[in-house]
């Protein structure tokens, strides 16, 4: 039997980004046994929940009373999916992402693990991690080594050192999830993905606007990153879940670089218009930290038993373009159960 068909999946920002695009795939699959926890407060996550199956609803700190104390309605809960955070990478209040995303990881797992030895925990770590590193993007990398550069890259790692320390990781998964991309990101502001920013461009100006390069050996817009679209990264999360002789730290892209440029091309194209980008200056502000190519590597996965391609670019742009944002849908507004 499945750890998902034990008994109560938890997912945590189930209201959010990967959080409702992972309930959408758990209702593909037949799942309804769900229980998600978020902080909606006035935000227009809600529009992602609304199609979507599930028991019930928590606000986050709700949850986090619930489990602080060992409440009832959590006992049968056979796996977590913990992928509530703030994922803003301009945050500035330290004492907020401590506490939000590693004080909160760490108080969830412990609980996870303490009461239930069965029970899975799966959390989002991120490849902001990395820092400024830009090749050899590798899970065996030593954490202590690693210089985030945003703190929210460092309230990340934070919860990767914890859970090294206390022994965690040979019983845990954390995500190292890096370029993903939507549907269901409308809420993120200034955190949208550069497909949904580039379509919204288009659409106001016929144009799209990319940073000019400071580095000799990159031409403008030909700095590179690794993009995943949001539905292989929730196929590869569910497989680490159910895989559970699979622990520790575990890259989430596709293993292959892309240029901005090639981005914004395959949204001009699934837009069926004619592609114009005009190269701006960088914020002086950014300049220093700014990466030029990322890319994951993605031995571990593979080692995992996850042998599934991922959906190439062109193909994962016009999907989200054409059969989301055209038409102005989310995920789950047309949920098929295939299991």
């Amino acid at each position: 039997m499945s750890i998902l068909e034990r008994g109560t999946i938890l997912v945590t920002g189930g209201a959010g980004f990967l959080g409702s695009a992972l309930v959408w795939a758990l209702n593909r699959r037949g799942y309804e046994r769900i229980l998600i926890a978020d902080f909606l407060g006035h935000s227009e996550k809600w529009r992602n929940l609304a199609p979507l199956r599930f028991l019930d609803d928590l606000e986050a700190d709700d949850l986090l009373r619930a489990v602080e104390s060992d409440a009832a309605k959590l006992q049968d809960v056979s796996a977590v999916f913990h992928l509530g955070a703030c994922s803003s990478t301009t945050e500035t209040d330290a004492a907020y992402l401590i506490r939000n995303n590693f004080q909160y990881t760490a108080k969830l797992a412990e609980w996870a693990l303490r009461h239930h030895p069965q029970r899975r925990f799966v959390y989002a770590s991120s490849a902001a991690t990395y820092g400024a590193l830009e090749s050899g993007l590798s899970e065996s990398i030593d954490l202590a080594s690693l210089r985030p550069l945003n703190m929210y890259g460092y309230s990340k790692q934070l919860f990767d050192q914890h859970a090294a320390r206390h022994g965690y990781l040979d019983r845990i998964v954390g995500l190292k999830y890096f370029n993903v991309f939507e549907p269901n990101k409308q809420h993120n502001g200034d955190m949208r993905s550069m497909v949904l920013k580039a379509f919204e461009q288009i659409r106001q100006s016929g144009r799209v606007k990319l940073f000019k390069s400071y580095r000799p050996a990159f031409k403008d817009g030909e700095q590179r990153r690794d993009f995943v679209y949001v539905k292989d990264a929730i196929d590869v999360t569910l497989h680490l879940a159910e895989s559970v002789k699979s622990g520790g730290l575990f890259n989430v892209g596709s293993g292959r670089a892309h240029t901005w440029i090639d981005l914004a091309t395959a949204v001009f194209e699934a837009m069926e218009q004619p592609v114009a980008i005009d190269f701006i200056e960088m914020p002086e502000a950014i300049r220093s930290n700014y990466q030029y190519s990322t890319v994951a590597t993605l031995t571990r996965l593979r080692e995992s038993g996850y042998s599934h391609e991922f959906m190439p670019l062109k193909e994962a742009v016009a999907d989200y373009v054409r059969e989301y944002l055209l038409p102005g849908r989310r995920l789950g507004d047309e949920v098929e159960v295939t299991r």
